[in-house]
């Protein structure tokens, strides 16, 4: 297994940090963060049409590139570190994801071209009001909508359905879902909603347009105010099957531990960020006559910094690496990852306050920008309690 980035690879990372140091600035970052949408819809389409990231990971045959994530990763870091304001992770890595992995062809031909050329953006709704990321706290019920039919008919209208409807208009599905998904990323906005629900064979996938009857969407006050996320209220939505039924929580397992990964990866970058922010300060700021790295304390702050950081910048990219080459490891290292880098981001963003001083307190300072994405990352998709409990269960302790 090789472990280093390609000349490409690289260039990637020189063209995205180009990119982002232009168009997603601290000052860019606070306009966004304040906004309803959450994002700027031009640079969302400059990222779409100049770099092609929508369709990144995205199969050749649906309209994307056809990287592997390895090269998501590259793309990751580089956003986590600029705090991108933007539906990407919950376009490319949630949804499109999912319908890979899904492997419906009809909604992966309806749906990922137009994700791919940025016409379209996406959510993934699986978790609600427990807060749960696992199988048991999927609830919300999805129920057959075939008069006269039983569920394999109704699976079969399901998928003719899919196949047949625009992604922005109200598609009358096989299926209708009633209750609540909460915590989703981007929800408010997305063009396209999948949601996770049980059916009499276990969780299922389903898919909708994000103005389907009966959807009402709302944004949620959050403590990253950079990643907005929103409540889904269900009220007999009609809905499309994706897959099979019953094979909801298999795909699910793995596009979160893909998620896992990715955002593992972005808080790499912005950990990074904070220990350069951090190390030039000491470097700058002169007190009793020298600069603040000088004294002993501030040296091992920052010394701390960094070996947490590259320790989990080692866990984050072998679990890239173990996701691009589909291992059978990604499952263990995927919750290593996410449990390390979450508490290790979380350190760092605190460190880097400290480092700062009074200044690190203040609003006008960015650096309590970084330490909310990395409390509310920390959490995102279970806590490094959670996946040390998970990482033990994988191995068999």
């Amino acid at each position: 297994m090789k472990f280093a980035f390609s000349p490409e690879q690289e260039e990637l990372r020189r063209f995205v940090r180009q990119f982002l140091e232009e168009k997603s600035p601290e000052s860019a970052v606070r306009v966004q963060m304040d906004t309803e949408v959450g994002y700027d819809e031009a640079v969302w389409q400059q990222m779409v049409t100049q770099l092609g990231l929508a369709g990144l990971i995205i199969p050749e045959e649906y309209g994307g590139s056809g990287f592997g994530y390895v090269e998501l990763i590259v793309v990751l870091e580089e956003m986590g570190r600029a705090l991108l304001c933007a539906p990407f992770f919950s376009t490319v890595v949630l949804a499109a994801n999912t319908l890979v992995a899904a492997g419906d062809e009809a909604a992966c031909g309806q749906l990922l071209p137009q994700i791919a050329s940025g016409e379209t953006t996406a959510c993934l709704a699986f978790t609600e009001r427990s807060g749960r990321w696992d199988e048991a706290g999927i609830t919300v019920e999805a129920t057959a909508d075939v008069a006269g039919a039983d569920v394999g008919a109704a699976t079969q209208d399901a998928s003719a359905s899919a196949a047949t409807g625009a992604a922005g208009t109200a598609v009358a599905g096989s299926w209708r879902i009633s209750g609540t998904k909460t915590f989703v990323i981007d929800g408010h906005t997305a063009d396209v909603v999948l949601v996770a629900a049980r059916t009499p064979q276990g969780v299922s996938l389903f898919w909708c347009p994000g103005d389907a009857e009966g959807l009402t969407r709302t944004a949620l006050s959050t403590m990253d105010q950079t990643r907005k996320q929103a409540r889904l209220d269900f009220a007999n939505t009609p809905v499309n099957l994706v897959g099979e039924l019953g094979a909801g929580w298999d795909v699910l397992e793995r596009v979160l531990d893909l998620a896992a990964v990715a955002l593992a990866a972005e808080q790499v970058g912005g950990a990074q960020m904070c220990l350069d922010t951090a190390v030039q300060y000491a470097k700058d700021r002169v007190q009793f006559g020298r600069p603040i790295g000088s004294f002993q304390a501030v040296k091992h702050i920052c010394a701390n910094m960094f070996l947490e950081l590259e320790s989990a910048r080692s866990a984050a990219y072998y679990a890239a690496w173990c996701a691009a080459d589909n291992s059978e490891e990604l499952p263990v290292v995927a919750s290593l990852a996410k449990a390390y880098c979450s508490e290790a981001y979380f350190k760092i963003t605190a460190d880097n306050v400290q480092v700062h001083g009074g200044i690190g307190f203040t609003w006008e300072h960015p650096a309590h920008l970084y330490f909310r994405r990395a409390k509310s990352s920390e959490l995102l998709f279970g806590d490094p309690a959670y996946h040390r409990e998970l990482l033990a269960q994988r191995i068999g302790i």
